[in-house]
C-alpha cells in the first residue's frame, strides 16, 4: 500500500512539474502575438489565467498527496481549452498554432485523469 502511495505521488510530480515547464515556455509566446482587437482583452486574460495554472501545477507537483482535491480541476483546465481549440482549428477558425495548443492540452488533460485515478486508487 505505502509503495504503491509513493509511486502515485512520484507520478504526480513528473506529470506536473512537466505541464508546468510546458507552460512557462508556450504561454508568454501569446502576449508576443498580435490578437484579435475586439478581443484583445479576453485574449491576454486567458494568458494571465494560463500562467496561474502553472502556477498551481508546480503545487500539487510539490506535495500531490495533499493537494489532490485540486486534480480534478486540472483535467476540466485542460479540457475547457483543448476542445475549443481543435474544434475551431478543424473549421478553419484558428492557427495551426492553436491546434497544436489544444493538442497537447488534451494530452496533457489524459495524463492529469490518469493521475488522479492513480492518486485516489492509491488513497483508497
Amino acid at each position: 500500500m505505502r509503495n504503491n502511495l509513493e509511486s502515485a505521488a512520484t507520478f504526480a510530480r513528473r506529470v506536473y512539474i512537466g505541464a508546468a515547464i510546458y507552460g512557462f515556455l508556450a504561454v508568454p509566446s501569446l502576449y508576443l502575438t498580435d490578437a484579435p482587437d475586439p478581443h484583445r482583452l479576453l485574449y491576454f486574460a486567458f494568458a494571465g489565467i494560463a500562467l496561474v495554472f502553472q502556477g498551481v501545477f508546480l503545487v500539487i507537483a510539490r506535495d500531490p498527496l495533499k493537494y489532490a482535491a485540486f486534480v480534478p480541476l486540472t483535467v476540466f483546465e485542460k479540457l475547457s481549452f483543448g476542445v475549443p481549440a481543435l474544434a475551431f482549428w478543424s473549421q478553419g477558425q484558428a492557427a495551426d498554432s492553436m491546434g497544436l495548443g489544444g493538442a497537447a492540452d488534451l494530452v496533457l488533460m489524459v495524463l492529469f485523469g490518469f493521475t488522479w485515478w492513480r492518486l485516489s486508487r492509491a488513497t483508497a
